[in-house]
């Protein structure tokens, strides 16, 4: 038997750093794709400084978040894609936190109408695209559990002004169907996912919300979504 043989992960430790709520909550936090503070950080936990410092030191260790250094200024942000996958995975398997006010409420119903899944549309809205490129069209299965951009795909994200070459080159998953968190129906994952989702952030389809994560569709992405995609949100 090579010695090289791997019959299993060592995955506990990993599921450990994500058992403490704390660190759930900071985690939880940093899928919106952008870098935060420690301080921001034990706001959104609930802790003191010292124990987000604790947490956040444990999360780098583990290598589940990196740090992005601006002069004297520390931010904190998810390791990459991956660790989002996981953490999206575990929301679906946990039980649902009922609102416990009516802002909890408001914020709940924001980041379902849409929001971003670290850095791709989630959401009814993603389920809604995801929905109108499998059906015009545009995306299709590519044999090897992933998808693939049709001819007829690559020429309408070009209309639109996106390189999907260059998604093609990103050192991570071209394209994938991600099982969204509170539809339980795909949305669009990968390099192709988070490049559409910037272009259309551009483009000025989707704000960013005032409750984080949450993505709001303007006027212009309501009209651009139908006559780009045939993607009817309502």
């Amino acid at each position: 038997m090579g010695s090289d043989l791997v019959l299993n992960a060592d995955f506990a430790p990993v599921a450990a750093l994500l058992a403490d709520r704390g660190r759930a909550a900071m985690l939880t936090a940093l899928l919106d794709g952008r870098p935060l503070a420690a301080g921001e950080l034990a706001r959104v936990a609930g802790v003191s400084a010292p124990t987000a410092s604790a947490h956040l030191a444990r999360l780098l260790d583990g290598g589940l978040v990196t740090v992005v250094k601006q002069g004297r200024h520390r931010y904190y942000r998810l390791r990459g894609s991956e660790v989002a996958q996981v953490i999206e995975a575990l929301s679906r398997l946990g039980a649902p936190v009922e609102p416990r006010s009516l802002r909890q409420s408001r914020d709940a119903r924001r980041l379902r109408e849409a929001r971003t899944c670290y850095d791709h549309l989630a959401g009814r809205a993603g389920v809604a695209l995801f929905a109108a490129l499998v059906d015009g069209g545009l995306i299709e299965a590519d044999g090897d559990d992933g998808l693939d951009v049709t001819a007829k795909g690559e020429e309408r994200l070009a209309a639109l002004g996106l390189d999907v070459a260059a998604s093609r080159r990103a050192r991570r998953t071209f394209a994938g169907a991600c099982l969204d968190w509170t539809e339980r129906r795909p949305h669009l994952s990968g390099a192709l996912g988070a490049a559409l989702t910037a272009r259309m952030i551009d483009l000025g389809w989707f704000e960013r919300g005032t409750t984080r994560r949450a993505l709001v569709v303007t006027r212009v992405g309501s009209e651009g979504l139908a006559g780009s995609f045939g993607c009817v949100l309502v």
